[in-house]
Protein backbone atom coordinates (compact mmCIF):
# COMPACT_ATOMS: atom_id res chain seq x y z
CA UNK A 1 0.00 0.00 0.00
CA UNK A 2 2.63 2.60 0.96
CA UNK A 3 4.88 1.53 -2.47
CA UNK A 4 1.84 2.36 -4.32
CA UNK A 5 1.17 5.19 -2.63
CA UNK A 6 4.22 6.41 -3.59
CA UNK A 7 4.04 5.78 -6.96
CA UNK A 8 0.98 7.64 -7.25
CA UNK A 9 2.79 10.96 -5.92
CA UNK A 10 5.42 10.20 -8.29
CA UNK A 11 3.32 9.99 -11.36
CA UNK A 12 1.50 13.10 -10.00
CA UNK A 13 4.87 14.86 -9.34
CA UNK A 14 6.18 14.44 -13.11
CA UNK A 15 3.17 15.06 -14.96
CA UNK A 16 3.01 18.62 -13.11
CA UNK A 17 6.44 19.13 -13.49
CA UNK A 18 6.51 17.95 -17.59
CA UNK A 19 3.20 20.64 -17.81
CA UNK A 20 5.07 23.44 -15.94
CA UNK A 21 7.86 23.01 -18.55
CA UNK A 22 5.39 23.12 -21.07
CA UNK A 23 3.92 26.05 -19.66
CA UNK A 24 7.33 27.46 -18.80
CA UNK A 25 8.97 26.92 -23.11
CA UNK A 26 5.32 28.99 -24.29
CA UNK A 27 5.66 31.39 -21.74
CA UNK A 28 9.37 32.24 -22.85
CA UNK A 29 8.50 32.98 -26.69
CA UNK A 30 6.24 35.83 -25.27
CA UNK A 31 2.58 36.71 -26.31
CA UNK A 32 2.35 37.36 -30.02
CA UNK A 33 0.32 40.11 -31.24
CA UNK A 34 -2.33 39.78 -34.17
CA UNK A 35 -2.81 42.73 -34.99
CA UNK A 36 0.42 43.89 -35.37
CA UNK A 37 1.95 40.93 -37.02
CA UNK A 38 5.06 40.50 -34.23
CA UNK A 39 4.78 39.83 -30.81
CA UNK A 40 4.13 42.75 -28.32
CA UNK A 41 7.35 44.37 -26.30
CA UNK A 42 7.00 42.71 -22.75
CA UNK A 43 8.81 44.75 -20.23
CA UNK A 44 12.33 43.85 -20.13
CA UNK A 45 13.22 41.45 -17.49
CA UNK A 46 14.60 37.68 -17.35
CA UNK A 47 12.38 34.37 -17.03
CA UNK A 48 15.42 32.85 -15.31
CA UNK A 49 15.94 28.67 -14.55
CA UNK A 50 13.68 26.36 -16.46
CA UNK A 51 10.25 26.15 -13.77
CA UNK A 52 11.75 27.60 -11.23
CA UNK A 53 11.95 30.70 -12.82
CA UNK A 54 13.66 33.29 -10.26
CA UNK A 55 11.72 32.16 -6.88
CA UNK A 56 15.23 31.06 -5.27
CA UNK A 57 17.17 34.17 -5.94
CA UNK A 58 13.99 36.18 -4.56
CA UNK A 59 13.70 34.09 -1.63
CA UNK A 60 17.59 33.91 -0.83
CA UNK A 61 17.60 37.58 -1.12
CA UNK A 62 15.03 38.42 1.19
CA UNK A 63 16.86 37.14 3.38
CA UNK A 64 19.18 39.52 3.90
CA UNK A 65 19.47 42.56 5.80
CA UNK A 66 18.54 45.22 3.02
CA UNK A 67 14.28 45.58 3.11
CA UNK A 68 14.66 45.28 -1.21
CA UNK A 69 17.50 43.58 -2.73
CA UNK A 70 15.54 42.15 -5.79
CA UNK A 71 13.75 44.56 -6.72
CA UNK A 72 16.82 47.11 -5.99
CA UNK A 73 19.07 45.41 -8.55
CA UNK A 74 16.23 44.60 -11.55
CA UNK A 75 14.91 48.41 -11.41
CA UNK A 76 18.76 49.50 -11.17
CA UNK A 77 19.40 47.44 -14.42
CA UNK A 78 15.63 47.04 -16.33
CA UNK A 79 13.85 50.25 -14.87
CA UNK A 80 10.85 50.76 -12.53
CA UNK A 81 8.70 48.06 -14.31
CA UNK A 82 10.25 44.96 -15.18
CA UNK A 83 9.79 40.81 -16.10
CA UNK A 84 10.28 38.33 -14.32
CA UNK A 85 9.58 34.40 -13.26
CA UNK A 86 8.33 33.88 -9.84
CA UNK A 87 6.20 31.02 -7.95
CA UNK A 88 5.16 29.26 -11.02
CA UNK A 89 4.12 31.67 -13.43
CA UNK A 90 5.85 34.78 -15.20
CA UNK A 91 5.08 38.07 -13.71
CA UNK A 92 5.53 41.77 -14.08
CA UNK A 93 7.15 43.59 -11.18
CA UNK A 94 6.02 47.11 -10.81
CA UNK A 95 8.02 49.77 -8.52
CA UNK A 96 6.69 52.66 -10.35
CA UNK A 97 3.98 54.78 -8.23
CA UNK A 98 1.82 55.78 -11.60
CA UNK A 99 1.25 52.16 -13.08
CA UNK A 100 0.37 51.00 -9.27
CA UNK A 101 -1.99 53.79 -9.06
CA UNK A 102 -3.37 52.38 -12.57
CA UNK A 103 -3.19 49.07 -11.30
CA UNK A 104 -5.21 49.73 -7.86
CA UNK A 105 -7.75 51.99 -9.49
CA UNK A 106 -8.90 49.47 -12.18
CA UNK A 107 -9.50 46.62 -10.21
CA UNK A 108 -12.49 44.50 -11.73
CA UNK A 109 -11.86 45.74 -15.15
CA UNK A 110 -8.50 45.70 -16.60
CA UNK A 111 -7.20 43.74 -13.71
CA UNK A 112 -8.57 41.41 -10.85
CA UNK A 113 -6.69 40.07 -7.60
CA UNK A 114 -4.47 37.01 -8.33
CA UNK A 115 -2.59 35.16 -5.56
CA UNK A 116 -0.10 31.80 -5.42
CA UNK A 117 -1.69 28.90 -5.18
CA UNK A 118 -0.27 28.20 -2.00
CA UNK A 119 -2.42 31.21 -0.33
CA UNK A 120 -5.30 30.65 -2.91
CA UNK A 121 -6.07 27.49 -1.26
CA UNK A 122 -4.96 28.21 2.25
CA UNK A 123 -7.27 31.21 2.59
CA UNK A 124 -10.21 29.46 0.16
CA UNK A 125 -11.93 31.17 -2.57
CA UNK A 126 -14.89 32.66 -0.94
CA UNK A 127 -11.99 34.95 1.65
CA UNK A 128 -12.33 38.69 1.14
CA UNK A 129 -8.80 38.37 -0.42
CA UNK A 130 -9.84 36.45 -3.76
CA UNK A 131 -13.35 36.83 -3.93
CA UNK A 132 -14.54 39.56 -7.45
CA UNK A 133 -17.27 41.68 -8.15
CA UNK A 134 -20.23 41.90 -6.57
CA UNK A 135 -19.51 39.14 -4.11
CA UNK A 136 -16.34 41.29 -3.26
CA UNK A 137 -18.00 44.63 -2.57
CA UNK A 138 -20.62 42.82 -0.39
CA UNK A 139 -17.67 41.44 1.63
CA UNK A 140 -16.13 44.61 1.70
CA UNK A 141 -18.79 46.64 2.87
CA UNK A 142 -19.49 44.12 6.04
CA UNK A 143 -16.07 44.83 7.01
CA UNK A 144 -15.94 48.19 7.12
CA UNK A 145 -19.20 48.21 8.61
CA UNK A 146 -17.94 46.11 11.59
CA UNK A 147 -14.24 47.08 11.58
CA UNK A 148 -14.73 50.53 9.93
CA UNK A 149 -15.93 52.35 13.15
CA UNK A 150 -12.96 51.67 15.67
CA UNK A 151 -13.78 54.90 17.48
CA UNK A 152 -17.09 53.62 18.43
CA UNK A 153 -16.71 53.17 22.66
CA UNK A 154 -17.44 49.72 22.71
CA UNK A 155 -14.96 48.81 20.35
CA UNK A 156 -12.75 51.36 22.05
CA UNK A 157 -13.24 50.11 25.41
CA UNK A 158 -12.73 46.61 24.17
CA UNK A 159 -9.64 47.41 22.82
CA UNK A 160 -8.65 49.22 25.81
CA UNK A 161 -9.17 46.11 28.39
CA UNK A 162 -7.32 43.62 26.37
CA UNK A 163 -4.29 45.02 25.91
CA UNK A 164 -4.29 46.31 29.97
CA UNK A 165 -4.89 42.72 30.59
CA UNK A 166 -2.55 41.61 28.50
CA UNK A 167 0.14 43.82 30.57
CA UNK A 168 -0.91 43.47 33.47
CA UNK A 169 0.99 40.07 32.96
CA UNK A 170 3.97 41.77 32.53
CA UNK A 171 4.30 43.51 36.01
CA UNK A 172 6.34 44.40 37.87
CA UNK A 173 8.78 43.54 35.58
CA UNK A 174 9.03 40.66 32.39
CA UNK A 175 10.94 39.39 30.10
CA UNK A 176 9.02 38.91 26.68
CA UNK A 177 9.36 38.26 22.86
CA UNK A 178 7.07 41.79 22.19
CA UNK A 179 6.13 40.40 18.77
CA UNK A 180 4.17 37.24 20.46
CA UNK A 181 2.41 39.08 23.30
CA UNK A 182 1.30 41.87 19.96
CA UNK A 183 -0.16 38.72 18.04
CA UNK A 184 -2.28 37.34 21.10
CA UNK A 185 -3.59 40.61 21.71
CA UNK A 186 -4.35 41.32 17.80
CA UNK A 187 -5.90 37.79 17.48
CA UNK A 188 -7.92 37.78 20.61
CA UNK A 189 -9.30 41.29 19.59
CA UNK A 190 -10.46 39.78 16.10
CA UNK A 191 -11.61 36.52 17.41
CA UNK A 192 -13.99 38.51 19.49
CA UNK A 193 -14.48 41.18 17.05
CA UNK A 194 -16.07 38.27 14.43
CA UNK A 195 -17.60 35.23 16.99
CA UNK A 196 -17.61 37.12 20.68
CA UNK A 197 -15.17 34.38 22.16
CA UNK A 198 -13.14 35.68 25.11
CA UNK A 199 -9.15 34.81 25.34
CA UNK A 200 -9.01 31.33 26.75
CA UNK A 201 -8.16 27.44 25.83
CA UNK A 202 -10.48 27.96 22.52
CA UNK A 203 -8.91 31.11 21.41
CA UNK A 204 -5.31 29.71 22.05
CA UNK A 205 -5.41 26.36 20.36
CA UNK A 206 -6.78 28.17 17.59
CA UNK A 207 -3.97 30.50 17.20
CA UNK A 208 -1.41 28.00 17.71
CA UNK A 209 -3.03 26.25 14.26
CA UNK A 210 -2.86 29.89 12.55
CA UNK A 211 0.67 29.61 12.78
CA UNK A 212 0.97 26.81 10.83
CA UNK A 213 -1.49 27.82 8.65
CA UNK A 214 0.27 31.49 7.76
CA UNK A 215 3.72 29.81 7.37
CA UNK A 216 2.08 27.75 4.70
CA UNK A 217 1.46 31.10 2.66
CA UNK A 218 5.00 31.13 0.31
CA UNK A 219 5.61 27.46 0.71
CA UNK A 220 5.34 25.05 -2.31
CA UNK A 221 1.73 23.63 -2.70
CA UNK A 222 3.23 20.08 -3.75
CA UNK A 223 0.85 17.51 -5.11
CA UNK A 224 -1.38 15.24 -2.76
CA UNK A 225 0.50 17.69 -0.37
CA UNK A 226 -2.24 15.99 2.26
CA UNK A 227 -0.14 12.76 2.47
CA UNK A 228 3.11 14.84 3.19
CA UNK A 229 1.99 16.39 6.54
CA UNK A 230 6.18 16.88 7.39
CA UNK A 231 6.28 19.73 4.78
CA UNK A 232 5.28 23.10 5.45
CA UNK A 233 2.69 23.01 2.94
CA UNK A 234 1.21 19.92 4.25
CA UNK A 235 1.20 20.91 7.97
CA UNK A 236 -0.55 24.12 6.69
CA UNK A 237 -3.34 22.30 4.92
CA UNK A 238 -3.99 20.36 7.95
CA UNK A 239 -4.03 23.23 10.11
CA UNK A 240 -6.55 25.18 7.58
CA UNK A 241 -8.85 21.88 8.21
CA UNK A 242 -8.98 22.58 12.35
CA UNK A 243 -9.13 26.05 12.31
CA UNK A 244 -11.86 26.04 9.56
CA UNK A 245 -13.52 23.05 11.18
CA UNK A 246 -13.40 25.46 14.43
CA UNK A 247 -15.19 28.21 13.23
CA UNK A 248 -17.45 25.92 11.30
CA UNK A 249 -18.85 24.38 14.58
CA UNK A 250 -19.04 28.53 16.26
CA UNK A 251 -21.42 29.44 12.89
CA UNK A 252 -22.93 26.26 13.26
CA UNK A 253 -24.17 26.52 16.39
CA UNK A 254 -25.02 30.30 15.99
CA UNK A 255 -27.45 28.87 12.66
CA UNK A 256 -29.00 26.71 14.80
CA UNK A 257 -29.78 28.83 17.66
CA UNK A 258 -31.11 31.72 14.69
CA UNK A 259 -33.87 29.13 13.36
CA UNK A 260 -34.56 28.18 16.81
CA UNK A 261 -35.80 31.63 17.31
CA UNK A 262 -37.75 31.34 14.19
CA UNK A 263 -35.04 33.32 12.20
CA UNK A 264 -34.59 36.47 15.00
CA UNK A 265 -31.34 36.90 16.86
CA UNK A 266 -32.14 36.85 20.20
CA UNK A 267 -34.75 39.08 21.69
CA UNK A 268 -33.16 42.14 19.70
CA UNK A 269 -33.27 41.90 16.79
CA UNK A 270 -33.95 45.52 15.89
CA UNK A 271 -30.81 46.65 17.47
CA UNK A 272 -28.48 49.12 15.73
CA UNK A 273 -25.52 47.21 16.54
CA UNK A 274 -24.32 43.71 16.08
CA UNK A 275 -22.95 41.92 18.66
CA UNK A 276 -20.41 40.40 16.07
CA UNK A 277 -19.41 39.91 12.35
CA UNK A 278 -21.24 36.39 12.57
CA UNK A 279 -24.40 38.13 13.43
CA UNK A 280 -23.97 40.76 10.59
CA UNK A 281 -23.41 37.72 8.17
CA UNK A 282 -26.39 35.91 9.76
CA UNK A 283 -28.39 38.86 9.11
CA UNK A 284 -27.33 40.68 5.65
CA UNK A 285 -29.27 40.03 2.97
CA UNK A 286 -31.98 38.30 4.65
CA UNK A 287 -29.46 35.15 5.99
CA UNK A 288 -28.22 34.55 1.89
CA UNK A 289 -24.69 33.74 3.11
CA UNK A 290 -24.08 29.71 3.05
CA UNK A 291 -22.22 28.25 6.02
CA UNK A 292 -18.58 28.01 4.16
CA UNK A 293 -19.14 31.34 3.15
CA UNK A 294 -19.09 32.32 6.18
CA UNK A 295 -16.28 30.07 7.29
CA UNK A 296 -13.88 31.45 4.34
CA UNK A 297 -14.45 34.85 5.05
CA UNK A 298 -14.08 34.55 9.20
CA UNK A 299 -10.88 32.30 8.67
CA UNK A 300 -9.20 35.49 6.13
CA UNK A 301 -10.11 37.96 8.52
CA UNK A 302 -8.32 36.59 10.95
CA UNK A 303 -5.27 35.88 9.53
CA UNK A 304 -5.62 39.69 8.40
CA UNK A 305 -6.12 40.66 11.81
CA UNK A 306 -3.52 38.27 13.42
CA UNK A 307 -0.78 39.06 11.44
CA UNK A 308 -0.60 42.48 10.17
CA UNK A 309 -1.40 44.89 13.00
CA UNK A 310 0.93 43.31 15.58
CA UNK A 311 3.83 43.57 13.47
CA UNK A 312 3.31 47.11 13.25
CA UNK A 313 2.67 47.59 16.92
CA UNK A 314 5.98 45.65 17.64
CA UNK A 315 8.19 47.59 14.57
CA UNK A 316 6.90 50.54 16.16
CA UNK A 317 8.00 49.98 19.79
CA UNK A 318 11.56 49.06 17.76
CA UNK A 319 11.88 51.89 15.86
CA UNK A 320 11.02 54.29 19.24
CA UNK A 321 13.61 52.22 20.85
CA UNK A 322 16.22 53.07 17.93
CA UNK A 323 15.08 56.88 17.93
CA UNK A 324 14.54 57.86 21.77
CA UNK A 325 13.34 61.61 20.55
CA UNK A 326 10.49 60.31 18.90
CA UNK A 327 9.23 58.40 21.78
CA UNK A 328 8.84 61.90 23.50
CA UNK A 329 6.04 62.82 20.78
CA UNK A 330 5.15 59.39 19.70
CA UNK A 331 4.81 60.60 16.18
CA UNK A 332 5.45 57.26 14.52
CA UNK A 333 2.74 55.14 12.97
CA UNK A 334 3.08 56.92 9.62
CA UNK A 335 6.94 56.47 9.25
CA UNK A 336 6.92 52.64 10.27
CA UNK A 337 3.98 51.85 8.18
CA UNK A 338 6.28 53.35 5.55
CA UNK A 339 9.43 51.79 6.59
CA UNK A 340 8.22 48.37 7.85
CA UNK A 341 5.81 48.11 5.01
CA UNK A 342 3.97 45.21 6.68
CA UNK A 343 1.90 44.67 3.30
CA UNK A 344 4.64 45.16 0.81
CA UNK A 345 2.42 44.86 -2.36
CA UNK A 346 -0.44 43.30 -4.14
CA UNK A 347 -0.77 40.93 -6.65
CA UNK A 348 -3.04 41.12 -9.97
CA UNK A 349 -4.02 39.65 -13.13
CA UNK A 350 -4.60 41.36 -16.64
CA UNK A 351 -8.36 40.51 -17.49
CA UNK A 352 -7.17 42.30 -20.86
CA UNK A 353 -3.73 43.57 -22.61
CA UNK A 354 -2.39 46.62 -20.73
CA UNK A 355 -0.06 49.04 -22.61
CA UNK A 356 2.03 51.31 -20.10
CA UNK A 357 4.40 54.05 -21.80
CA UNK A 358 6.14 51.26 -24.31
CA UNK A 359 5.07 48.03 -23.09
CA UNK A 360 2.38 45.75 -23.07
CA UNK A 361 1.35 43.53 -20.57
CA UNK A 362 -0.38 40.60 -22.17
CA UNK A 363 -4.02 39.86 -21.18
CA UNK A 364 -3.51 36.72 -18.70
CA UNK A 365 -0.37 37.99 -17.12
CA UNK A 366 0.16 38.23 -13.40
CA UNK A 367 1.21 41.44 -12.18
CA UNK A 368 3.13 42.27 -8.56
CA UNK A 369 2.67 46.12 -7.58
CA UNK A 370 5.45 46.33 -5.39
CA UNK A 371 4.35 49.20 -2.20
CA UNK A 372 7.81 48.55 -0.13
CA UNK A 373 9.82 49.83 -3.41
CA UNK A 374 8.08 53.00 -3.77
CA UNK A 375 8.25 53.41 -0.16
CA UNK A 376 12.21 53.45 -0.38
CA UNK A 377 12.76 54.87 -3.12
CA UNK A 378 14.81 58.20 -2.27
CA UNK A 379 13.21 59.61 -5.13
CA UNK A 380 9.59 60.25 -3.54
CA UNK A 381 11.30 60.02 0.42
CA UNK A 382 14.94 61.75 1.44
CA UNK A 383 17.05 59.18 2.98
CA UNK A 384 14.23 56.38 2.61
CA UNK A 385 15.61 54.13 4.33
CA UNK A 386 16.21 56.08 7.10
CA UNK A 387 13.34 55.91 10.49
CA UNK A 388 12.72 59.57 10.44
CA UNK A 389 8.84 60.07 11.67
CA UNK A 390 9.62 63.95 11.44
CA UNK A 391 9.79 64.20 8.14
CA UNK A 392 5.76 63.70 8.04
CA UNK A 393 6.16 67.29 9.96
CA UNK A 394 7.87 68.96 7.49
CA UNK A 395 7.10 68.48 4.39
CA UNK A 396 4.31 69.44 3.04
CA UNK A 397 4.38 66.83 -0.53
CA UNK A 398 4.00 63.75 2.04
CA UNK A 399 1.02 65.60 3.67
CA UNK A 400 -1.04 65.03 0.69
CA UNK A 401 1.57 61.35 -0.35
CA UNK A 402 -2.10 59.34 0.02
CA UNK A 403 -3.76 61.21 -2.62
CA UNK A 404 -0.54 61.00 -4.68
CA UNK A 405 -0.32 57.18 -4.03
CA UNK A 406 3.29 57.22 -2.97
CA UNK A 407 1.90 56.53 0.23
CA UNK A 408 0.00 52.87 -0.01
CA UNK A 409 0.25 50.89 3.36
CA UNK A 410 -2.79 49.87 3.19
CA UNK A 411 -3.47 49.34 -0.52
CA UNK A 412 -5.95 51.50 -2.25
CA UNK A 413 -8.82 51.27 -4.89
CA UNK A 414 -12.05 48.89 -4.22
CA UNK A 415 -10.05 46.34 -2.56
CA UNK A 416 -8.34 49.25 0.05
CA UNK A 417 -7.62 47.30 3.55
CA UNK A 418 -11.10 47.88 5.51
CA UNK A 419 -9.53 47.96 8.84
CA UNK A 420 -6.76 50.23 8.19
CA UNK A 421 -8.28 53.10 10.31
CA UNK A 422 -8.72 50.30 13.07
CA UNK A 423 -4.70 49.10 13.03
CA UNK A 424 -4.34 52.74 13.77
CA UNK A 425 -6.66 52.62 16.60
CA UNK A 426 -4.95 49.64 17.83
CA UNK A 427 -1.47 50.12 17.72
CA UNK A 428 -2.10 53.96 19.09
CA UNK A 429 -4.09 52.68 22.13
CA UNK A 430 -0.93 50.14 22.89
CA UNK A 431 1.73 52.52 22.33
CA UNK A 432 -0.41 54.50 24.83
CA UNK A 433 -0.47 52.34 27.68
CA UNK A 434 3.17 51.00 26.98
CA UNK A 435 5.01 54.24 27.16
CA UNK A 436 3.19 55.04 30.33
CA UNK A 437 3.18 52.33 32.55
CA UNK A 438 6.60 50.49 30.79
CA UNK A 439 10.38 51.41 30.64
CA UNK A 440 12.71 48.26 28.40
CA UNK A 441 15.39 47.58 27.13
CA UNK A 442 15.88 45.35 24.21
CA UNK A 443 17.58 42.07 25.70
CA UNK A 444 19.50 41.15 22.43
CA UNK A 445 19.99 42.92 18.86
CA UNK A 446 17.22 41.87 16.62
CA UNK A 447 16.79 42.71 13.19
CA UNK A 448 14.25 42.44 10.24
CA UNK A 449 13.63 39.93 7.58
CA UNK A 450 11.28 40.39 4.81
CA UNK A 451 10.53 36.24 3.53
CA UNK A 452 7.61 35.64 3.88
CA UNK A 453 6.30 38.06 5.48
CA UNK A 454 8.20 41.46 7.66
CA UNK A 455 8.62 40.65 11.15
CA UNK A 456 11.89 40.75 13.47
CA UNK A 457 13.94 37.45 13.42
CA UNK A 458 13.73 36.71 17.12
CA UNK A 459 10.33 38.27 17.92
CA UNK A 460 11.81 41.64 19.37
CA UNK A 461 12.75 40.02 23.03
CA UNK A 462 12.66 42.91 25.65
CA UNK A 463 13.00 43.29 29.06
CA UNK A 464 10.19 45.20 30.53
CA UNK A 465 9.73 47.10 34.20
CA UNK A 466 6.89 48.83 35.40
CA UNK A 467 7.46 52.71 36.19
CA UNK A 468 7.20 53.72 39.84
CA UNK A 469 4.33 56.34 39.18
CA UNK A 470 2.16 53.63 37.21
CA UNK A 471 -1.04 53.22 38.75
CA UNK A 472 -2.04 49.62 38.06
Amino acid sequence: MAAAALLLLAAAAAVVVVAMALRWLLLLGGPADGRLGKRARMPPGSTGLPLIGETLRLISAYKTPNPEPFIDERVARHGGVFTTHVFGERTVFSADPAFNRLLLAAEGRAVHSSYPSSIATLLGARSLLLTRGAAHKRLHSLTLTRLGRPASPPLLAHIDRLVLATMRQWEPAATVRLMDEAKKITFNLTVKQLVSIEPGPWTESLRREYVKLIDGFFSIPFPLAYLLPFTTYGQALKARKKVAGALRAVIKKRMEEKAENGGSIGDDEGKKEKKDMVEELLEAEGGSFSEEEMVDFCLSLLVAGYETTSVLMTLAVKFLTETPAALAELKVINETLRVGNIISGVFRRANTDIHYKDYTIPKGCKIFASFRAVHLNNEHYENARTFNPWRWQINNKLQNAVGANIFTPFGGGPRLCPGYELARVVVSIFLHHLVTRFSWEETEEDRLVFFPTTRTLKGYPINLRLLSESIC
